[in-house]
């Protein structure tokens, strides 16, 4: 649950003349993540594709290229079917031939279409100049320039100029000039105008006319162009299960021709490495000793533990059949050269009494997540993916996100509405990123309802806990002045959490650090422990009376049982001395913190400048507290709006009342409510205030609990995130595992030969 599946390092060792099948079976049995050998062996290179991939290749680049054409995807795949080699040598070429040819007659329409549309564009300004094209050039003693300004500038720069006669015609911005001078002059002459030139098209007549022709001939380039798509649309439903399933076809020959490139081989001989799980090892043995009977070693060469991600001892592993040896600690069999004819294995020891490998790779990682949890997987990965040597912090992050959520927004309708929303994306997304914030979304749903019912709140409204709980649900808020005992309790609760939170942390990284040894265990990660606990409890103890009253004293801390009642009165001072200078009593408390500081300096003496970290990590989690009061305010706010509030004093404080079976003002009216005195008016209420705030008040009442939503996600959301990334994480993790990604390939669309 908090560590990957165990992973152990095989080998698979054989004669040239079997490498084939046994790419063939590796391949089927989808387990080996492959380790590419990196040269270091003497006499021993990486080896060859097989005979015919580079003719899969250019087939399979053929296949991709056709499907982008046809704009192929999976829903044309249709039913699983058997592509033989004849038919990627036939039907492949023949769809090929067709689709190229009417993609070029496609291209050609385009570009055809592409023109006219231009000149369709150069036409349409002289259309609305209304000027026959004849009109406007061929003169011997005039210059004619056509353009887009302001017309009353144009005539402006010409009086200015030296162009003593010119004559401006002006439609809908479209400027025509003509003047008694060269050409280049009277361009000069509009330099300091709003003036943009426009080429003069070629041809006699009226624009109008000439458009009209290209709108003609446009709408039979569409035409054509209509037809070839649909030409292609039939070639798309004709061959689009064809072309999916050969691509999976070729996909998967190309994948097993280039295996040999990640192996260390012979003339001879080849050795081919990875990483499978250790509890399937049997069965990859079995299944490759059954499909190649000779000729074949399958070998267990280590099973990684989980403090680097490699063995430092291993259990003698005995080898029955195809020539197997024994490996004993320190003792591997390595680099074997199985001769064409014969079998024989060489045994290298390592000089340092270690395993000799192809490369000292770290496993990779398959998470090991009850199904509950695994949408959270997503969201630790885009942190980074756990090492193989580290916990996967997953399971934590699935048992707090959702309750810090829930907790910070706690509302049934809000709730309802983040789980429908979740099960939208988890139901209808595609891919696995959508699915798995479908899930989280789905859990922080259900964990908001939970908390919602506790609080006895409905969008905002406390009728749930008039309904559930008699009007004295066991769980408040703390908005109003009566339930402000509420609020002290989140703050303090929050601190509490956070230092649980932290502590597991630490706890995680001190049992790691422990396969270092005690000692590093106890400097780098008790030290944190220990300097957290201390500096809390001596704040939890009174902090030599600078704690704030709430968080210690009798008459007003939660350990006083205000609201909740722990039965636990808080910590005692427990002063040890008075120093002499301060003239101030120690605590035992603040000595099990330098006692933490002391360790922490022997370890690492560069991270004492980070001591504080103990308290505003902690500190950081009062958020809770914060973003659970503001969401409560803003929907207080929408539902005063919309259905107004009286006060009610209860002699424990104001209550305030939403005017949801009767106004404000009639509560006020009527001087009680339950035996207490209504006391004033807030706010009267817009769906009280006739049609017009009955209207306003519903788009004000739907747009405002939208908005609360919405912000619900982007500050509950993003503040939980951060807890976990930030303040929890950070004890712990640090991720760069490595995905497995076996040597397969998942058949969707072929059937196998």
């Amino acid at each position: 649950m908090f560590r990957p599946e165990k992973m152990c390092r095989v080998s698979v060792t054989g004669s040239k003349r079997v490498m084939e099948e046994v790419i063939g079976s590796v391949h089927d049995l989808g387990m080996l993540h492959v380790t590419e050998y990196d040269g270091s062996w003497d006499g021993f290179e990486p080896g060859d594709p097989v005979d015919g991939a580079d003719e899969a290749s250019d087939q399979l680049v053929t296949v991709r290229s056709l499907e982008s054409i046809l704009d192929i995807d999976e829903e044309d795949a249709g039913p699983k079917r058997l592509v033989t080699d004849d038919a990627l040598k036939e039907d492949l070429e023949e769809v090929r031939t067709q689709v190229n040819e009417l993609d070029d007659r496609r291209g050609e329409v385009r570009d055809d279409l592409r023109n006219v549309e231009e000149r369709i564009n150069t036409m349409e300004p002289f259309v609305t100049l209304g000027i026959d094209l004849d009109l406007l050039r061929g003169y011997d003693t005039l210059s004619v320039v056509v353009g887009e300004g302001d017309a009353d500038e144009v005539k402006v720069a010409l009086a200015d100029s030296d162009v003593d006669t010119f004559q401006v015609f002006d439609e809908d911005g479209v400027i025509a000039v003509f003047a008694r001078t060269d050409e280049s002059k009277l361009q000069d002459a509009l330099v300091g105008a709003t003036f943009s030139q426009l080429q003069i098209p070629e041809g006699d007549g009226a624009p109008s006319e000439y458009v009209e022709e290209l709108q003609h001939r446009r709408q039979q380039l569409e035409s054509k162009l209509a037809t070839v798509e649909d030409e292609l649309g039939d070639l798309r439903l004709d061959y689009g299960g064809f072309l999916l399933a050969a691509e999976e076809k070729l996909a998967i020959e190309v994948q097993k021709a280039e295996a040999p490139l990640t192996f260390a081989t012979t003339e001879n001989a080849f050795i081919a490495e990875g990483w499978i799980p250790n509890e399937r090892y049997a069965a990859f043995e079995s299944a490759i000793e059954s499909d190649v009977s000779e000729a074949v070693d399958v070998e267990k060469l280590e099973v990684a533990e989980y403090d680097d991600g490699h063995a430092h001892a291993r259990e003698e592993i005995e080898h029955e059949g195809g020539g197997g040896g024994d490996a004993t600690v320190g003792q591997t069999v390595t680099a074997p050269e199985a001769e064409e004819e014969e079998e024989s294995q060489q045994q290298e020891v390592a000089a340092d009494g270690g395993l000799v490998t192809m490369d000292d790779d770290e496993p990779p990682v398959i998470q090991d997540n009850a199904a509950p949890a695994r949408p959270f997987e997503a969201l630790v990965e885009v942190v980074n993916r756990p090492k193989y040597g580290e916990f996967d912090p997953t399971v934590l992050f699935f048992l707090t996100f959702p309750a810090f959520y829930g907790f910070m927004i706690g509302d049934l309708g809000y709730g309802i509405l983040y789980f429908l929303a979740g099960y939208g994306l988890y139901s209808k997304m595609d891919g696995d990123v959508m699915k798995s914030l479908g899930g989280v979304a789905m859990w922080a749903g259900g964990f908001t309802m939970l908390f919602g019912i506790l609080y006895g709140e409905f969008f905002g409204l406390h009728q749930l806990g008039e309904i559930v709980w008699g009007g004295s649900p066991p769980m408040h808020k703390g908005l109003q002045p009566v339930y402000g005992n509420y609020a002290i309790a989140w703050l303090t609760i929050s601190l509490l959490v956070g230092m649980l939170h932290l502590a597991v942390g630490w706890i995680f990284d001190f049992i790691e650090n422990m396969e270092h040894g005690l000692w590093d265990a106890l400097t780098e990660s008790g030290s944190w422990l220990l300097m957290m606990f201390g500096l809390w409890a001596w704040v939890f103890s009174g902090a030599n009376g600078s704690a704030p009253n709430f968080l210690y004293t009798a008459e007003e801390g939660i350990f006083a049982g205000h609201p909740f009642a722990f039965g636990f009165a808080g910590l005692p001072p427990i002063n040890l001395f008075t120093i002499p200078v301060l003239g101030a009593p120690f605590s035992a408390w603040l000595g099990v913190f330098f006692v933490g500081f002391v360790l922490l300096a022997l370890a690492d003496l560069i991270e004492v400048i980070e001591f504080l970290n103990v308290l505003v990590n902690v500190l950081s989690y009062t958020r809770l507290a914060a973003v659970l009061l503001a969401k409560a305010g803003m929907a207080f706010v929408v539902n005063l709006l919309f259905f107004g509030v009286y006060v009610v004093e209860t002699g424990h404080g104001p209550e305030w009342h939403f005017g949801i079976g009767h106004s404000p003002a009639y509560m006020l009216e009527q001087g009680t409510y339950h035996g207490h005195e209504v006391t004033s008016v807030m706010f009267p209420g817009l769906m009280h205030s006739g049609i017009a705030g009955l209207v306003g008040g519903l788009l004000v009442l739907v747009l405002g609990h939208l908005l609360v939503l919405i912000l619900g996600v982007t500050s509950a959301g993003l503040q939980g995130v951060r807890l976990e990334y930030v303040e929890f994480f950070g004890k712990f993790f640090e991720g760069g595992g490595k995905k497995y990604n076996p040597f397969g390939y998942e058949r969707t669309y072929s059937n196998d030969d």
